[in-house]
Formats: structure tokens, sequence, C-alpha cells
């Protein structure tokens, strides 16, 4: 046998190790193979955050509608839903709209944070709890990206698109927030549970 029908082989070995070792990683992923945990069965409370679905998706919930917000140049932020999760955080939903006639760009509705990853982002967002005098900013990963709406960009006039940010949540007894965006003005709305 040549060196080099040899090396063809060993490469093949490895290829399809390395496919046999992603399958069984994968399939070891998988549910929890019917198990009922501590909790009767109930399913999981939801732990991550929502994943954006594209542009013009509409949000969670977006038939129902708890605030709006409306800023400069025809931008229309809608606000669908603010869920406390028993993870500790709260997670606000809602739909951003272009009523004007130039693309908007979310690039002000960033946060000044230097190490921040995210340009076009939501990242600026906060909760205010007026009653408690405290301010909740949004949440970052391991990476510096926060946990909101990225790539925020191009949103063309009449286009919409789903945003969402998760906050750490207030105390269990604070139920009335201010959602505020830089550029726009605060919505006052209620944490559900």
């Amino acid at each position: 046998m040549s060196i080099r029908r040899t090396t063809k082989a060993a490469r093949g070995a490895v290829a399809m190790a390395s496919a046999v070792g992603l399958a069984l990683v994968v399939a070891g992923c998988g549910g929890d193979g019917g198990a009922k945990g501590t909790d009767g069965g109930k399913p999981p409370a939801r732990s991550t955050a929502p994943k954006d679905s594209g542009p013009g998706s509409p949000a969670a919930d977006s038939d129902k509608v708890i605030g709006e917000m409306k800023g400069p140049d025809g931008v229309v932020v809608t606000l669908h839903s603010v869920v406390r999760d028993s993870g500790g955080f709260v997670t606000v939903n809602g739909t951003v709209a272009n009523h004007g006639d130039r693309a908007f760009n979310a690039i002000d509705w960033r946060s000044n944070e230097t190490e921040l990853r995210s340009r076009s982002s939501i990242s600026g967002a906060t909760l205010v709890d007026k009653a408690g005098k405290k301010r909740y900013l949004v949440l970052r990963d391991t990476n510096g990206e926060c946990l909101c709406t990225t790539g925020l960009s191009g949103l063309m006039p009449g286009a919409s698109r789903p945003i969402f940010a998760q906050f750490p949540a207030p105390p269990a007894k604070v139920t009335q927030v201010d959602f505020q965006l830089p550029t726009m003005p605060p919505a006052s709305v209620r944490i559900t549970d």
C-alpha cells in the first residue's frame, strides 16, 4: 500500500470518527427521553432569549399592545409583553416599525459601553423602577453581547421587525416599570409572571 493511499484512508477514518462523534453529541443534547422531572411533568420555564425569526416576522404576542413609543422620523416601538421569568430576569418583547420615508438604523439605541460588541442594537434600553429609584440595564453574555435584538439596521420604510431585551428582574413586589430607549419617550408597562 502506498503512502498516498494510507494517508487517504487515515483521513477517511478521521472524518468518519468525527462524524460519528458529532452525531453522538447532538443525540445526547436531545430531549429528556420522556422522563418527568420533579415538577410533575410541567414544561420547563423559558430560560433563553427569544429567537429572532428574521425581518418582518411578528413578535411574540404581537396582537397584544401594552405600550407604544413614537420617536423621530416615523419610528414606532410597540410593546407586546414584559414577562418575569423564574430564572431571575424580565424579557421585554415588542415590534419596531418604520413609518418614515428613509431607512432606520438603531445606532442611537445602543449603550455607550466600550466593551460592547453590538453596534446596531437596543442595548441602550433600560427598565426604570421609579418607586424604588432603580434603573435596570440590558443583560450581557460572557462575550460582551447584549441579550437583546442586534443587527437592527436598514429597516426600510413600511417595514417592521420584532425586538426583545432581557433585564435583571426587579423585586417581586415591583410590577410597574418604565421601558426606555434612547431618543424615544418612555412607556409605562406592567410586568406579568
